[in-house]
C-alpha cells in the first residue's frame, strides 16, 4: 500500500441495514479522494456489552480487540450517527465505552456527523458525542462536525447525495479530517 495514503476509519452509529447514517458514510467513502484509504467498520453489533471484568490485561475480547486495532491503524475517524431517544444510539456508546481507558482516540483526528429525518439533525446525539469524544481526548477536528436535517430528502434510496449544498458541506468536512491527518 502507498504510504502516502491516509487510512480513514468510518463508523456509522447504526446497526439497521438500510440505514441512512451507514448509507452516509459509504457515501463519503465514495467522494474521498484517491489518497484517502477510507475503510468502513463493521463489527458495531459484535461487540460484547461493555464490563471491565472482561476487559483483562491482553484477553480482551476479540471484537473489542479488532476495534482497538482498526482504531490504533487509522489516521483518523469519521463517526456518522443518528439519534435514538434523544441521544447516541446505545450501540455507538457501547463501544466508545471499550475505549475509554485503552486511549485508541487519544489525540485521533475524528469527525462527526449527525444525520437525521427531524428537523433538528440528531442535534442531541450530536452534542453528547461530542462530549463523550472530548472526554476520551480524541482531536475533533475544527470544521469537521455537521448535522443534517431531513436527510431522507437529501440522499437517496440508492444512497446517492441528492443534495448539492449536502454536498458540498460533507466534501468540506473531509477535506478538514484530510488535513488533519497529514
Amino acid at each position: 500500500m502507498n504510504e502516502n495514503k491516509i487510512k480513514i476509519l468510518a463508523i456509522s452509529g447504526s446497526l439497521r441495514s438500510n440505514s441512512s447514517n451507514t448509507a452516509l458514510v459509504r457515501a463519503i467513502a465514495n467522494l474521498s479522494p484517491k489518497n484517502i484509504d477510507f475503510t468502513i467498520y463493521n463489527g458495531l453489533g459484535d461487540l460484547p456489552h461493555f464490563n471491565p471484568d472482561i476487559d483483562i490485561d491482553d484477553h480482551e475480547p476479540p471484537a473489542v480487540k479488532d476495534l482497538r486495532t482498526q482504531l490504533k491503524e487509522a489516521d483518523g475517524v469519521l463517526i456518522c450517527t443518528p439519534e435514538y431517544g434523544n441521544g447516541v444510539p446505545g450501540v455507538l456508546k457501547n463501544a466508545l465505552d471499550w475505549i475509554v481507558s485503552s486511549g485508541e482516540f487519544m489525540n485521533k483526528p475524528t469527525a462527526v456527523i449527525s444525520a437525521s429525518p427531524s428537523p433538528m439533525g440528531g442535534d442531541k446525539a450530536h452534542a453528547s458525542l461530542l462530549l463523550t469524544l472530548k472526554m476520551i481526548d480524541a482531536t475533533i477536528v475544527e470544521g469537521g462536525t455537521m448535522m443534517i436535517p431531513h436527510i431522507g430528502l437529501k440522499l437517496n434510496k440508492e444512497g446517492i447525495i441528492t443534495d448539492l449544498d449536502t454536498k458540498q458541506k460533507l466534501l468540506s468536512v473531509l477535506w478538514m479530517l484530510e488535513q488533519a491527518c497529514h
